[in-house]
Order: structure tokens, then C-alpha cells, then sequence
């Protein structure tokens, strides 16, 4: 797993951003935006809690005069600079994708005039961490509205670098003409360390599984009995956290107890994720529904 939180980066806001990507085994990916604005601290303030106003935040607010870096959520969850592409929402595309806002206007590329220091290198570790390529799938970001590129193949497919003139679904053309290659020269990859002398390689740890039989069997049985009574409390856990990524399960309730909580939590689950509707969303879960689960949060299922 690649950086979360970029130690270098000041949080803005309360960290809570989004949810769980939609496409997690497809490509990770930037989106470059411009905030259309001018830059310096005050500015950086001013945009920053303007974008938290309105619902619209990025990952990252980078101010390319002062080097400033402010992160607002974690890298690994969705962000809200983005318009759906119908029913793709694409801020959920890719198994990260992580949206800059630079403190910048289209028609005059930050790149012809930016002070990258420290803490640009710094999000460029970060985003090569999660195994995003230092290459523009659809190449140059448009140099006005009427030269956007947006593919929805290539971008649902290729890994790298976007514009925000190239997502589909969108209609902005930031963030102009930038200089690629300035990009990836400002923060050049560190040449790799010399060889070591090669060892035992150690076995990868196995994914936790997780019994559909068990989970059938702790759902019998706690939802009946006091508060807190759990029968295969491990594999409960598993579910209820994977629940709670999702956004369907209050932290308090991961307790390992397959109480009524956790039964409503799975049943959101498959209406929100799975788009199943009427009685094939609600009672006892079913292999299809716990498989599809586990596929997204790094477990396995069994019958």
C-alpha cells in the first residue's frame, strides 16, 4: 500500500473527504485542477476554506510559488473535485485517484513560473508510492476549452496523469497547457540502491477468511442474545470493519457481535454497492453478496 497521509503536507479540515474507490483493481491515477485563483498564503487560506464550504475538496491544495502542500483527506478514498460521468463516478475511478488543486489559472501554466521545493517532491513520492506512472495517457492537458481530450476508455483504463480537461463527464479545461516533463523533473526518481545479497524470500501472509456458515451462524445467534454476545467473533470483525469502510457501519458498532446494527449495515451494503433492491437486499447474506465484499477490503470468502 502506497502513502496515506504525506507527513510533509498540513491536514485541512477534518480528514474526512469521501469513501472507498468504486474500481479498486483498475490503474491509480492523478488529476491535476487549477483553482482559478491567485496564490500566496492568503489565498491559500481563502480557496482552501472556500472549497470545504462548497463540498468540493480536493486530496491536495499546493501553492507552486511558495511550495505550501496541504492535504485534506486520505489518499486512499475518493475526493469530491469531480463531476459523475453518468453513472461512473469518477472520483471513485481507479485503485486511488488522487486530485491536486494548484493555486493557479489555466491560461497562464504554472509551470512557466512555479518554485518547486521540498514539498512537491514530496507529493511526487507519495503518488509514485501507489505505483501511478510519470506519464499523461492522454498527453498534454488542453491549452483551451475546445482541445480537451476525454477518452472514457483510456481513462478508465490507463494509469498516470490526467487534467481535469480529461475526465469524462467534465467540462473545465484546467489545468492548461502545464509542461509534463517539469513535472516529473522537479522531483526526479531516486536511483535505486545497490543490489544485496539475495536472502530466503519470506511467504507472502495469507488474506483472513471469513465463513459465510459462520457468519450465518453468528447472525442466529447474537442478534437474539444480550447485547455484545458474539460467536465467531474474528470473522464478525472482519465483516463489520469492511462494513464500516464502506460507509454503512458506525465505528461503535465493529464489536465483533452480529447484532441489528451490522444486519442493517450489510443490507445498506447491497442496496448502496450491489444495487440489489426489495427482499434480495435484506435477511440472512449469501456467498455472492459476501464474496463481492471481501473482493473489495482484502479478505476471502467461503461457503
Amino acid at each position: 500500500m502506497g502513502e496515506i497521509w504525506i507527513k510533509e503536507a498540513e491536514r485541512l479540515g477534518d480528514g474526512s473527504i469521501g469513501g472507498a474507490m468504486d474500481s479498486p483493481s483498475a490503474p491509480g491515477r492523478v488529476v491535476w485542477h487549477t483553482t482559478e485563483s491567485g496564490h500566496g498564503d492568503v489565498s491559500f487560506k481563502n480557496v482552501g476554506d472556500y472549497l470545504r464550504t462548497i463540498g468540493a475538496e480536493p486530496h491536495i491544495l499546493y501553492d507552486p510559488t511558495t511550495d505550501r502542500l496541504g492535504q485534506y483527506g486520505p489518499l486512499n478514498q475518493s475526493a469530491r473535485a469531480l463531476k459523475n460521468d453518468g453513472l461512473t463516478r469518477t472520483n471513485r475511478t481507479g485503485r486511488v485517484c488522487i486530485q491536486i488543486e494548484v493555486l493557479a489559472k489555466a491560461a497562464k501554466p504554472f509551470t512557466g513560473y512555479w518554485k518547486p521545493g521540498p514539498n512537491f517532491k514530496a507529493l511526487m513520492r507519495a503518488i509514485r508510492s501507489w505505483g501511478v506512472p510519470d506519464v499523461f495517457p492522454m498527453g498534454t492537458p488542453a491549452a483551451n476549452s475546445a482541445s480537451c481530450k476525454r477518452n472514457r476508455t483510456t481513462w478508465a483504463t490507463k494509469g498516470g496523469h490526467y487534467g481535469h480537461c480529461n475526465v469524462p463527464g467534465n467540462d473545465h479545461w484546467d489545468p492548461g497547457a502545464i509542461d509534463k516533463a517539469a513535472l516529473f523533473k522537479a522531483a526526479p526518481v531516486a536511483a535505486p540502491p545497490a543490489p544485496s545479497k539475495p536472502s530466503t524470500p519470506s511467504k507472502p501472509s495469507p488474506k483472513p477468511s471469513v465463513s459465510l456458515a459462520h457468519i450465518l451462524e453468528a447472525r442466529r445467534k447474537d442478534v437474539p442474545a444480550p447485547t455484545g454476545h458474539t460467536t465467531y467473533k474474528a470473522e464478525v470483525l472482519i465483516v463489520e470493519n469492511a462494513l464500516h469502510a464502506e460507509g454503512v457501519l458506525d465505528k461503535q458498532y465493529c464489536d465483533g457481535s452480529w447484532g441489528t446494527k451490522t444486519d442493517d449495515g450489510y443490507d445498506e451494503f447491497r442496496r448502496k454497492v450491489m444495487k440489489l433492491s426489495g427482499s434480495d437486499a435484506t435477511g440472512a447474506p449469501g456467498l455472492t453478496s459476501l464474496k463481492a465484499l471481501a473482493a473489495r477490503h482484502g479478505f476471502t470468502a467461503k461457503a
